[in-house]
């Protein structure tokens, strides 16, 4: 689901003062100073780039693949290189797991819900899954490198989107440009740390030298005047009339006041995209992330039995025996291999009858999954474009579960568009998975519309889900603690017997396609390892 990993959009009231110091540094100046000196205490971690290299052969052997998501996918592919005959189970009619995409045609039915089927209008869509790949991520970009899967840029970061609190003091209710945070933010910051070098408070931390760069970079970074080191506005903020053509100068625009701008803490809100892995740049498959799946699919989809839902698993010392349900004719049926990768979520995999031991079938209990909503709004005329002028990115805000309204990245100046209505987490996913999806539509126009005053008018169709309330997932990715990865995390990896498990919940990148994509490359190693002995 790709959000887990770095929380973008925490609730602005929620944050404390050393959050609020620590974040409004971060965007310029002192920013530069604090992240020198490791003021977030933030490692940066690179992720895998290709597959395991290994040697020697598996033919003659057999794995059984529970799940058809990208972990069960990735293995397969793998496997299957090295010659092992491999099977893969599918509750679902498709493969992808969480990597869905909601296009014309697309059904889902909730658990306890009413059916849902898109009616967005051809070529448009909503990656209600995973929806974004970062640069980091270089497992998931090796996949669609080699499988050819064109890609474009998803716009994280938009400095002309909006910020929009109810809670932000003299700025409450307001919806205020990004770009101007930052500017406002980046000068009166800088402002204060060049006066206090004037008046020789770092002395004792800085030579003479370091004083004079550090100011000189200030001047530069905050846009300050040359004598008295004042931020009066910078033309990055925006101009309250853009320079053109013949006599038009243009018109500057009035910067924020440094004081409401503390009360408001909205500069708060965007400085999480900065932090690793949200930088940019960042990317998505043309047409829908489910084209990631769909390539794999062509690759091993002969292998995958769908509509096949485990019912039981065994396991002894000569091989897995797994039985499984058709779900689309009723009839049961049984398959046998030498070992088992199962790939099914722990929140859905502790309901499974299975002979685990006692102690691994407690790990599998342990991890709890995260409630996540989200939903997409086709509008009619691309509003935020044609009005606001705002191409991609998010415009963040505290409304009561909403958290992001997210602008599409694709089809640019087109007519009609489809973007993200909310993005929920925790208690606020679960109150708005009581509602009906009519209901959901209802509450997420209301919301908007206090910002963008064209929401209504605009509206044609919806589509939503709420992930712990899909049956084959329970939940959008795994919620360790390190109280539980202490506990659970040893033992999950390492497997029981000859049955070992992958997928998002077994990585340190829980959420994002490339945890589920490392997980399978792990534990492929450890299945050939195994079974080479």
């Amino acid at each position: 689901m790709d959000s887990k990993t770095v929380k973008p959009f925490k609730s602005f009231s929620s944050f404390t003062r050393r959050d609020f110091l620590y974040r409004a540094a971060a965007v310029g100046g002192t920013g530069l100073l604090l992240n020198t000196m490791s003021a977030w205490g933030m490692g940066i971690a690179s992720t895998a780039s290709a597959p395991p290299v290994l040697s020697g052969s598996g033919k003659g052997k057999k794995v059984l693949i529970l799940g058809a998501g990208l972990a069960g996918l990735t293995a397969a592919y793998e496997l299957e290189k090295l010659g092992y005959k491999v099977q893969i189970l599918e509750a679902r009619a498709f493969a992808g797991g969480r990597c869905q995409t909601a296009r014309k045609g697309f059904s889902l039915t909730e658990l306890g819900g009413e059916k849902q089927t898109c009616g967005f209008d051809e070529g448009h869509y909503i990656n209600h899954g995973p929806w974004r790949i970062p640069l980091h991520h270089q497992s998931t970009l090796h996949y669609t490198k080699l499988f050819e899967v064109p890609l474009e840029v998803m716009i994280n970061e938009n400095d002309h989107a909006y910020a929009y609190s109810e809670n932000a003091g003299p700025l409450a209710g307001k919806r205020v440009r990004i770009k101007e945070l930052k500017a406002d933010m980046r000068g009166n910051v800088s402002e204060l740390l060049a006066k206090s070098i004037k008046n020789h408070a770092l002395d004792q931390e800085l030579t003479a030298d370091d004083q004079r760069l550090l100011l000189d970079y200030l001047q530069h970074e905050g846009a300050l005047s040359a004598g008295d080191l004042q931020y009066k506005g910078r033309s990055g903020r925006g101009w309250a009339v853009n320079p053109g053509a013949g006599l038009n100068p243009g018109t500057p625009s009035d910067p924020l006041g440094f004081k409401d701008l503390l009360a408001s803490k909205l500069a708060n809100v965007y400085s999480a995209v900065h932090d690793f892995p949200m930088q940019a740049t960042m990317f998505q498959p043309v047409g829908g992330m489910d084209a990631i799946p769909k390539a794999f699919e062509k690759r091993v989809g002969r292998h995958i039995r769908y509509k096949a839902e485990v019912q039981t698993l065994r396991q002894n010392d000569k091989g897995v025996t797994v039985t499984f349900k058709d779900t689309g004719t009723g009839k049961g049926g049984s398959i046998s291999a030498d070992f088992c990768l199962c790939t099914i979520p722990l929140s859905v995999l502790r309901q499974i009858d299975t002979d685990f031991s006692d102690k691994f079938k407690k790990a599998v209990a342990t991890v709890a999954y995260a409630p996540v909503g989200k939903i997409g709004l086709q509008m009619k005329r691309r509003f935020w474009e044609e009005d606001d002028h705002i191409y991609g990115g998010h415009n963040m805000t505290d409304l009561k579960a909403i958290n992001t309204i997210s602008m599409p990245s694709y089809g640019f100046q087109k007519k009609k568009g489809v973007l993200l209505g909310y993005y929920q987490y925790q208690t606020q996913a679960i109150e708005i998975s009581a509602l009906s999806p009519r209901e959901r539509a209802e509450f997420a126009l209301a919301a908007g519309q206090k910002i963008f005053p064209q929401y209504t008018e605009s509206f044609e169709s919806a589509f939503s889900v709420a992930w712990h309330r899909v049956q084959y997932n329970l939940g959008g990715w795994a919620e360790w603690t390190e109280k539980t990865r202490a506990a659970a995390y040893p033992t999950l990896v390492e497997g029981e017997g000859r049955i070992l498990l992958a997928g998002e919940h077994l990585s340190y990148l829980t959420g994002w396609q490339a945890g589920a994509i490392e997980s399978a490359w792990q534990q492929i190693a450890r299945i050939h390892e195994r079974a080479s002995a």
